[in-house]
């Protein structure tokens, strides 16, 4: 690893505190620690206190989706936050995407229990997606940041904002929970759940967990399988520490939704998909003969699918020093097993080709990493000083296989053997050092600060393996890193309900360790990556934001302006096509300046019934043309890709404990999806409801759920992006970016607690 040169500083600091709470520990005596702060059942917008914009979601809002949604989905009514998926519970990866202020989801932070997701992009390098960490019945609430993370958010991309997923503790009485439930495309989904309750002890309590899901796609032939099993355990002892550890495993099989063009919809219709499991089709296509109305290989494929198989293990122990001082470290490993597959016409020629003219492509994405993060927290009269390191390695394998299909195409579901080629097989290896230190000054009772800064230090490096072909030979190591990222922001309390907040931090995003997975530097030749590796520089950000925040018990609302200055945003421009595996051109755009205002609304007039509303304006922009191949092209003044201008959210809530039912809708404003702003996807709006009933305490169980839920309600036809790289531009609307939305889906949920 290159010198890290604020090392000394960062590890001189971290002793300097730990000294700090030794003394506070001879000087009062350890108390065990206070109960767990209460999870949230409902959202928290105003993130009371807080000297950054923060909001909450907890176990009511994300129980309100459909059983198996992608927890991300719930995030759709909050300010700022735009969602969009081709499926109905906004699971299906390569067509599921959020973006928060502008910038995209490998722009952003996320965490499990403090263990790092990476940037949760569909070929991912460092981390998995949400949906394999853990089933969304076991999270307990939701952190977001809009604008700006907390400095202790072990994260290398999160430019814009960051998103931390916290897992429900076991329950200290001894249950037992069941549910099922049944949908439209023959979708099944099986939940249950073990709490052991205190145990002889009183101090351990453990949960186990299993959910197995199978679903039909709304169109085309293939299902949607998801295996999933989670555990926790959380124990108490000594009286000044407390243990918690989880282990998560997911086996994740989902046959893939065809990439569209705005022009193969206006021929192909809607619900065009893939040619399976017509594989005479497939070979008609690649011999140019078509009889559906296709015009290119590119309108439909055989098939492709993604599959991945997640090993996830975080260990966590809080130890309390004092009453003024804890230390907090985590430690923690993930394996991936990944493959992505599609039938390719006309593949590549060489010795032991296929004869059909239809080939299985795979892109294969292992991981093995393992990381630690511990923090030190010191309260000292009006000081919070919290400081940390986090430590990650990573190896990471990527390769690009070709596999014989002349005895019939092999199954989606299963990562082939025995390939006949292999373009590449890299292996990447980074290694993350981060330090971070703050204070929280409590200046005045009305008045506080929070100052600190981060020093994030990436290097990534790749090499051939042997089965690599010649061409595609590469070697090289970068390195993304800056030894002061500063944040500072302030808090004041105008009075009891009313208060204002102000923040600015500055953030860098490490590049990405993997081939066709976006704007990485390594998706190139070797002579493509000499040629940049001494020039390029890490995209960083700077963002401002300010706002004002009303809470009393019928009425919250907050308002918030922010400004940002994305610089040296790089970006993968496509050439042809991206499903066939054609290259993408790794492209500095310049710099994007975002400038953004958004509000929230939360009342309740009566007991048991809530009305939210969130409204946002998000106004971002590319401040530069760029040329690309000797070709300039106009992006200057035009609006960033996938950044919808004007997003709302308005839901209407009720539940009694017994009655609940809730409608909401979800308008997203137009989609540029090239840099010149020439092609587009219309805005929409959405709308979805549900109801339920629950019967307590029948004698065999302590309470039984009925629910029932649409989603679509009204079978809006609409577009969702796909992960493919932007074009500059797509007059022609003829760029395969766009994936049809899931039309109405009704589903049904009957669940037991014991």
């Amino acid at each position: 690893m290159a010198p890290f040169k604020t090392l000394p500083v960062a590890i001189a600091a971290f002793a300097l505190l730990q000294g700090l709470a030794l003394q506070a520990q001879a000087q009062a005596q350890a108390q065990q620690a206070s109960a767990e702060p209460t999870e949230l059942d409902t959202v928290t917008v105003s993130g009371r206190g807080e000297t950054r914009q923060v909001s909450r979601i907890g176990k009511e809002d994300l129980a309100a989706a459909a059983p198996g949604s992608s927890p991300i989905k719930a995030l759709a009514k909050l300010p700022g936050v735009n969602f969009n998926s081709s499926d109905a519970l906004g699971n299906y990866e390569w067509g599921s995407r959020i973006s928060i202020r502008g910038f995209n989801q490998n722009q952003l932070g996320f965490t499990l229990d403090d263990v790092p997701l990476g940037d949760m992009s569909y070929r991912n390098f460092n981390g998995l997606h949400i949906s394999r960490a853990i089933a969304s019945e076991n999270i307990g609430r939701i952190v977001v940041s809009q604008g700006v993370g907390a400095l202790g958010v072990a994260s290398t991309s999160n430019l814009g904002g960051a998103l931390q997923f916290y897992s429900a503790d076991p329950a200290d009485k001894r249950t037992v929970t069941v549910e099922q439930t049944v949908g439209q495309d023959s979708n099944l989904r099986t939940f249950a759940r073990f709490d052991s309750g205190l145990l002889s002890d009183e101090s351990t309590k453990f949960s186990l967990s299993a959910v197995r899901q199978y679903g039909d796609k709304w169109k085309g032939e293939g299902e949607q399988r998801q295996q999933q099993f989670n555990s926790k355990v959380v124990t108490r002892f000594g009286g000044t520490a407390k243990l918690s550890a989880f282990f998560n495993w997911s086996d994740r099989r989902e046959v893939d939704y065809m990439d569209q063009s705005k022009d193969s919809v206006r021929r192909l219709g809607y619900d065009w998909d893939y040619y399976a499991p017509n594989w005479q089709a497939a070979i008609n296509s690649a011999n140019h003969v078509w009889s559906r109305g296709e015009t290119s290989e590119d309108d439909a494929y055989f098939n492709g699918s993604g599959l991945r198989a997640d090993k996830l293990l975080g260990v966590t122990l809080d130890y309390y020093i004092s009453d003024a001082a804890t230390l907090k470290t985590t430690v923690y490993h993930h394996g991936q097993q990944g493959t992505g597959t599609w039938w390719l016409p006309n593949p590549p020629q060489v010795s032991g080709s296929p004869t059909v003219p239809v080939a299985l492509r795979t892109l294969e994405f292992d991981i093995d990493r393992s990381g630690l993060l511990t923090g030190l927290t010191v309260e000292a009269g009006i000081h919070n000083i919290n400081t940390g390191l986090w430590f990650e390695d990573n190896l990471f394998n990527n390769a690009m296989r070709f596999y014989n299909q002349d005895g019939g195409p092999s199954s989606p579901y299963e990562r082939p053997s025995n390939p006949y080629l292999t373009r590449w097989d890299y292996k990447f290896h980074t290694r993350t050092v981060q330090f971070h230190l703050q204070d929280t000054l409590k200046l005045t009772q009305q008045l506080t600060a929070n100052v600190g800064f981060k020093s994030p230090h990436t290097t990534t490096s790749v090499e051939s393996k042997p089965d690599t072909s010649p061409a595609f030979n590469l070697r090289g190591e970068l390195t993304a890193k800056s030894a002061f990222l500063p944040q500072a922001g302030l808090n004041y309390k105008l009075d009891a309900r009313n208060e204002l907040f102000a923040d600015a931090a500055k953030n860098i995003r490490a590049y990405r360790g993997v081939v066709k997975g976006g704007a990485s530097p390594f998706d190139t030749t070797q002579a493509g990556f000499d040629a940049i590796k001494d020039r390029i520089k890490p995209e960083s950000s700077v963002t401002i934001e300010g706002g004002w925040r009303y809470r009393d018990q019928q009425l919250e609302t907050s308002l918030t302006a922010y400004h940002v200055e994305f610089k040296n945003r790089l970006l993968a421009l496509q050439q042809g096509s991206a499903i066939a595996g054609n290259a993408s051109v790794l492209s500095n755009v310049g710099k994007v300046v975002t400038n953004g205002l958004e509000g929230f609304v939360a009342w309740q007039p009566v007991r048991n019934l809530k009305w939210s509303n969130s409204l946002s304006f998000n106004d971002s922009k590319y401040d530069d043309d760029f040329t690309s191949d000797g070709v300039t092209y106009a992006s200057g003044g035009k609006q960033v890709v996938d950044a919808p201008k004007v997003i709302a959210y308005t839901q209407l809530a009720y539940d009694n404990g017994v009655w609940s039912g809730q409608v909401g809708a979800n308008y997203t404003s137009k989609r540029y999806y090239t840099f010149t702003n020439d092609n587009s996807v219309g805005g929409y709006t959405l709308v979805d409801a549900g109801g339920g009933y629950r019967w307590k305490s029948t004698g065999w169980a302590s309470e039984i759920r009925l629910r029932a839920g649409v989603s679509n309600l009204f079978d809006k036809k609409y577009f969702a992006l796909g992960d493919n790289p932007f074009p500059a531009t797509d007059p022609n609307g003829q760029s395969y970016n766009i994936l049809a939305g899931a039309p109405r889906t009704a589903y049904v949920t009957v669940g037991a607690t014991f």
